[in-house]
């Protein structure tokens, strides 16, 4: 069995030996001694946009280096192990997993080296809406964002549920939520779209099969350094009491607010916090955000424009669906990855359909 682990190791050791060229460890450690002057001087904190843009930078070098010194730790914790197996101890299941810990951390590792983007690396703001039926479209989106959040508790990233709106019988109306993490937008860009579920309908007393569906949309969160003109004329706020999930708060004062930005009719709310002031400057970053992302759709002239991602949530428009019955099966309609495992894949596991979008979207840029 040690022979089978070393052809296993043997081809995990080419991708590792590309991944290491790939970070270049030299460069970012040249480039992080740099900023670590800048960061020295004390100047620097007196303009704090520049400072958070440095610090920002600098951290990301710094998780570089710390992912080289991680992939050679684990390389030679896996040398160690196989030169004791060849001594005769017993030593298999450590070689096990040791290698599926550096296999799950390859994989990762490729992903990312996939996002390139302009805002790849940024933290995510993503909304669901229900399709057209009603309590079945309302509970698909509810569905969906238990996915998500699980999504992202794997990653190890941070979630911020902004606004809920609870369905009237099961389910919700519609929820956005931020997720705070390394190449968070980059990697949910994958999940902008339409997504149908096929199952026998738990609200159906005559167990009949169902379709739903419900869009997902994401944008990255921008911050300070980046400007974006918003004309207080161009604003509508409005606050309304807070409902659905949340603390002891909720429905007791107006602190939630709704900003709708009236040129481009792109609506954010926000309901997370406890005070409305809080909740305002909330639905602002948020707005920023959309507006960014919109704004850039627009000067790239894609053929794909904001508005025109939130197709009619019907047949035909799906990107991915998830079919409960008669079968078990999700199928990415872009890619055409597919995966048996429905539950796995509704606890968040994501990553096939993610990295397989990545790969495909990559494959489109270079033709």
């Amino acid at each position: 069995m040690v022979e089978e682990l070393e052809q296993e190791y043997t081809a995990l050791k080419d991708k590792v030996r590309d991944l290491r060229e790939y970070l270049d460890a030299a460069k970012p450690r040249q480039q992080l001694a740099e900023i670590e002057k800048q960061v020295a001087d004390p100047n620097l904190w007196s303009n704090p946009e520049k400072s958070q843009t440095i610090m920002r930078e600098r951290k990301r070098l710094q998780d570089v280096l710390s992912t080289e010194e991680d992939l050679l730790r684990r390389e030679t914790d896996i040398k160690t192990y196989f030169d004791l197996a060849r001594e005769g101890e017993n030593v298999e299941s450590e070689l096990r997993g040791e290698i599926g810990s550096l296999r799950e951390m390859v994989e990762r590792l490729e992903t990312e080296s996939l996002l390139s983007g302009e805002n790849d690396a940024r933290n995510a703001i993503l909304t669901i809406h229900p399709g057209a039926g009603g309590t079945e479209s309302q509970d698909w989106a509810d569905m969906l964002l238990r996915m998500y959040l699980r999504w992202a508790e794997r990653q190890g990233f941070q979630t911020i549920l902004n606004d809920y709106q609870p369905g009237e019988e099961a389910g919700m109306k519609s929820a956005t939520f931020t997720v705070n993490g390394e190449y968070a937008f980059g990697l949910l860009t994958s999940e902008i779209g339409v997504h149908r579920l096929v199952r026998i309908s738990p609200f159906d007393q005559a167990k009949r099969r169902h379709t739903s569906f419900a869009s997902v949309f994401v944008s990255p969160e921008i911050d300070e350094s980046i400007q974006v003109d918003i004309k207080p004329e161009d604003l509508r706020v409005d606050t309304y009491r807070s409902s659905g999930k949340g603390g002891q708060h909720v429905n007791t004062t107006d602190s939630a607010v709704r900003i709708t930005h009236t040129p481009t009719g792109i609506v954010v709310s926000c309901q997370n916090e406890r005070s409305q002031h809080k909740n305002r400057e909330r639905a602002m970053t948020m707005l920023r955000s959309k507006l960014y992302e919109f704004e850039l759709e627009k000067k790239r002239e894609a053929s794909r424009k904001i508005e025109e991602s939130k197709l009619d949530i019907d047949f035909g428009s799906q990107i991915r669906s998830y079919v409960l019955q008669p079968y078990r099966m999700v199928k990415d309609h872009r890619t055409k990855v597919e995966v048996g495992d429905v539950d796995r894949v509704l606890d968040g596991d994501l990553q096939p359909f993610i990295r397989a979008y990545l790969l495909t979207r990559r494959g489109e840029k270079q033709a």
